[in-house]
């Protein structure tokens, strides 16, 4: 699986960037890929290149590039109990800095940097994320209606801009929520809300899950709901980009 280690140009600098493209020489399907607050990691290269094997173009930001090349802290190789208050301690200043004015000069950057790959075909992108880059995938879609046909978010805070954000979404939406991070009721009035929007969509609490499930680096992960966060994503991807 070809890999690459890329520069993204931005309004404030070079974002370096993972990227994981499948090894036939076709263009495919762009798919951008926000990596949850504790960046790139072996993981999430992992993830990348599961992704590409499908027949996608993947890339995967340094979300933090304003503080330093990923990674941007020092991750030890399992994210356990123990050593969790230390490494939020040393996110939480970065993650707040990282504004939705940011957010969005980033996200058109990178949407322009894929977009313009040679291995990536030409027509809409999906967008999907994990954890507070789930709110960035829901960003990245409403500023980019015409541009972005999907987006996946997994275990974030995805509603967490209201429902004026929710009514500019016109990509297709999956939300894989952890059971610990929304109630059955909290989930039913993001529902509504997304029902209010037009929005169309699934959104359902993956059982037995708690925040960060699809990640295999940390004591929070589900093997069996991984599983089904591919099921789908891949289906979404299956449904709304077309493959050359």
């Amino acid at each position: 699986m070809p890999t690459k280690t890329l520069q993204i140009p931005t309004a404030d600098g070079q974002a370096d960037a993972f990227a994981a493209l499948p090894d036939h020489g076709e263009r495919h399907p762009g798919v951008l890929m926000y990596a949850d607050g504790f960046g790139i990691r072996p993981v999430l290269r992992e993830m990348a290149r599961e992704l590409a094997g499908q027949g996608y173009y993947v890339l995967v930001p340094n979300l933090f590039y304003r503080h330093g090349p990923a990674p941007v802290i020092e991750l030890p190789e399992y994210i356990g109990e123990e050593v969790r208050p230390a490494v939020f301690a040393q996110l939480m200043p970065l993650i707040e800095a990282h504004t939705t004015e940011r957010v969005l000069r980033d996200a058109d950057a990178y949407l322009r940097f894929l977009t313009a790959q040679p291995e990536v075909s030409a027509g809409p992108v999906a967008v999907t994320g994990y954890c507070i880059g789930g709110l960035l995938a829901m960003r990245t879609a409403a500023a980019h209606p015409g541009q972005v046909a999907a987006v996946a978010g997994f275990h974030g805070p995805v509603g967490g801009d209201g429902p004026d954000a929710l009514a500019k979404i016109t990509a297709q939406v999956h939300f894989g929520h952890a059971e610990s991070d929304l109630t059955p009721k909290a989930l039913g009035e993001l529902n509504q809300a997304l029902d209010a929007a037009g929005v169309d969509y699934t959104s359902e609490i993956y059982p037995g899950t708690v925040h960060g499930f699809t990640m295999s680096d940390t004591d929070a992960f589900n093997p069996t709901a991984l599983r089904l966060h591919w099921d789908r994503l891949l289906s979404l991807l299956g449904r709304t980009l077309v493959k050359g």
